[in-house]
């Protein structure tokens, strides 16, 4: 059954994120997939996620697709014109890929290209209902196609700094849904407790709910995003738990396993992210018994 009609039959579905190489050398991205294959509904492929420039998400679908695997691509409206994401999504379709996330567009403070001009020629909800168009025939200025294409869209919630940030990115995704988007991918869970009010109203969105899921790679790394977003729910109890572990690599993966089979229960599905560590996918699926 594929991620579409998982989706429909509110079956629980699992994605995996995986990077594409900054450079032509795919060897690891291929090898990092076949791992997966047949363990995940859909792999998700970024495109130059955090402003860091690497090989186009549309690439890496097709790769994927090449062995085998469902996949999810994402479309920003940060690096391209209108022109340019509906010209992608056409090839994106032709080439196999046939889902979409419209992502949060990342700020530049991070990228690797400082001094690249952000374009932002239309917003998200305006890309949704683009692609939207396109599935009717006619692209943003009104032209008819000659084809029409079919996607499953969805959009994601950005992280947000408190109760009255999460309203209001909840009624953003509200207009996202409205729109046109099917699903709706949240921020990363840490402790399942502490964000089950969040995915309690997200779900009275009316469409699928999946949630990330971030490897905590080390003991720096949680103690970073627990002092610069303390938002993310990081406890003093889960670093002491990571601190005291003799393979502190191996009990992040734990942590992630036991967050995706807590959310079993809250919401439709997950996102597993990595950031580089895609060959830790497999040991995360075992330890959360999928």
């Amino acid at each position: 059954m594929n991620f579409q009609k998982k989706l429909a039959a509110d079956e629980f579905v699992v994605l995996a994120e995986m990077h594409t190489p900054k450079g032509i050398n795919i060897s690891r991205l291929v090898n990092d997939a076949r791992r997966i294959k047949g363990r995940v509904d859909a792999v998700v492929v970024p495109d130059m996620d955090n402003g860091i420039m690497r090989m186009s998400a549309l690439a890496g679908c097709v790769l994927m697709r090449q062995d085998g695997l469902e996949t999810i691509m994402h479309m920003y409206c940060r690096d391209r014109n209108r022109m340019a994401l509906q010209g992608d999504a056409l090839a994106a379709h032709v080439l196999g890929n046939h889902n979409i996330i419209v992502a949060n567009s990342g700020d530049m403070s991070q990228s690797d290209h400082s001094d690249a001009t952000p374009v932002n020629d239309i917003d998200e909800s305006q890309l949704i209902t683009a692609l939207k168009s396109l599935e009717k025939g006619k692209d943003m200025s009104g032209f008819e196609l000659d084809g029409n294409p079919d996607f499953t869209i969805g959009c994601t919630i950005p992280a947000f700094t408190d109760a009255e940030a999460a309203k209001k990115e909840l009624a953003t995704a509200k207009k996202k849904i409205a729109a046109g988007a099917s699903f709706v991918v949240t921020p990363s869970v840490f402790s399942v407790e502490d964000s089950s009010d969040f995915l309690a109203r997200a779900s009275e969105l009316g469409v699928p709910v999946i949630s990330s899921v971030f490897l905590i790679k080390s003991l720096a790394i949680a103690q970073y995003i627990a002092n610069s977003e303390p938002e993310a729910n990081i406890s003093d109890d889960l670093i002491r738990r990571i601190r005291k572990s003799s393979d502190r690599e191996q009990e992040g993966v734990k942590i992630a396993g036991e967050i995706i089979a807590a959310l079993k229960e809250k919401t439709q599905g997950v996102l597993i992210q990595t950031l580089g560590w895609e060959h830790k996918i497999p040991e995360i699926l075992d330890a959360a018994g999928l």
